[in-house]
């Protein structure tokens, strides 16, 4: 499957349609049985709040994926994704109630690349705070 999106049809500052994921602590239990990181970090509120964290918070690796679901929609390809990095800023926290926490993300073209490619840059949010710096990927269009 390749982009959906042209090379010539994309500007600078293009903004990506915007999205907000849900993160609850059974999704937290689900990633890490998938991961094989069970770092009671991200279950056990007690060893959170003993290592100093305000509660459970969920993976670095979780936040980060749930964020680069904003490209890999609006491109139509997760294969075309070239490069993908972030610095975490922030924990995603998790109350242990029926609404969890929520991770809203935001994207735009930042610059067009070499060799049909795009740079765009994401924001992602959760609790009124930047959870993730310096998150940027580069993608390959049509």
């Amino acid at each position: 499957m390749a982009a959906k999106i042209a090379y010539d049809d994309v500007e600078v500052g293009t903004e990506l349609p915007a999205r907000t994921f849900p993160v609850t602590r059974a999704a937290l239990v689900q990633y890490a049985g998938a991961s094989g990181d069970f770092n009671p970090i991200h279950w056990n509120e007690r060893f959170a709040k003993e290592v100093g964290l305000p509660d459970v918070i969920a993976h670095g690796m979780f936040t980060m994926a749930e964020a680069i679901r904003v490209v890999t929609d609006w491109v139509g390809d997760p294969g075309a994704v070239v490069e993908y990095g972030v610095r975490f800023t922030k924990p995603v926290v998790v109350p242990d109630d029926d609404k969890g926490a929520l991770i809203e993300v935001a994207g735009k073209v930042a610059a067009k690349l070499d060799d049909n490619t795009v740079r765009i840059d994401l924001t992602a949010m959760s609790g009124g705070q930047k959870v993730l710096g310096m998150s940027r990927a580069v993608v390959r269009l049509a």
